[in-house]
């Protein structure tokens, strides 16, 4: 079978089992298998692909119609026009957080400041951050083991050793420094509304990125409570939130002595980010 068949038979698959990106999906699976770009690929439709590939690349076939995530399958996203490594450990990143990563090199380009990215995952926030922010250090901490050892590799591929260090941290932990940027994507969906998820996103993504228990804000609130006490005064923290809990977050945020400064609005106009200054209280 030639690059044409193959990539026609993927698609035919993807689509009965409803995937909507079924032909890009076929497309970028069998450019892995042949460590090709896509676009490699597609000018050369009629190359015969061997029967060791064209194997292969049902395999991957199959695992993304039982809606595996495609990231997950390669074990890497584009993030910040990076690659990134990803696995079932870290959450995939999403566009929306490139929104929030292009508002804050704006505002801190050529200064050189500490930044502290919770709940790091990947890794993919804080090194796209810090690639553009070239005077500037910062601390992922994240409390699943496997998804800081991603984070690691990313450090490694992306040559940050020397501006960033990665610690398999809980919130809880104590941090022996006060940081100028404060940055999270905290898990934000309601834990009722999991199950009503896409299969590649409740099936696969890890729970724990996800889950902001009863009514979303656990983590959202947590985060804010404890930045209190590692942002310094006139310190900048960014969130990213979900749909409709902007009203909510910044009411959490305005009564713990924040000033909301900035939102960030999706490509659909829904507010999905806030980045705000924390004043200080009476005590600072």
């Amino acid at each position: 079978m030639n690059v044409l068949d193959l990539v026609n038979f993927g698609a035919k698959k993807l689509r009965q089992k409803k995937i909507v990106s079924s032909k890009l999906d076929s497309e970028i699976l069998l450019s892995k298998i042949l460590n090709k770009e896509r676009e490699a690929l597609l000018i050369n439709l009629d190359q015969e692909i061997c029967e060791r590939s064209n194997l292969k690349f049902k395999e991957l076939i199959n695992r993304r119609s039982l809606k595996e995530p495609v990231a997950y399958i390669i074990e890497e996203k584009e993030f910040w026009s990076k690659n990134f490594f990803v696995g079932p450990d870290t959450l995939i990143p999403r566009p929306e957080t490139e929104l929030i990563v292009e508002k804050l090199v704006k505002i801190f380009k050529e200064q050189k400041i500490s930044i502290l990215d919770i709940g790091t995952g990947s890794g993919c926030i804080l090194i796209s951050i810090l690639s553009e922010l070239k005077k500037s250090r910062g601390i992922g901490i994240d409390i699943s083991k496997k998804a800081i050892s991603i984070a690691k590799k990313n450090q490694k591929k992306h040559a940050m050793q020397n501006k960033i260090k990665f610690l398999n941290k809980s919130l809880d932990s104590k941090l022996y420094q006060k940081f100028d940027l404060i940055v999270s994507n905290p898990p934000y969906i309601k834990s009722s509304e999991i199950k009503n998820l896409d299969e590649d996103i409740k099936k696969y993504e890890p729970r724990i990125a996800l889950d902001g228990g009863n009514d979303g804000l656990d983590l959202i609130k947590k985060v804010i409570y404890k930045t209190k006490y590692i942002l310094k005064v006139k310190g900048t923290l960014a969130l990213e939130i979900g749909n409709e809990q902007f009203k909510k977050v910044s009411k959490i945020l305005i009564e713990r002595n924040f000033k909301v400064e900035h939102i960030i609005t999706d490509y659909r106009d829904n507010i999905r980010g806030v980045i705000s200054t924390y004043i200080g209280s009476k005590h600072d």
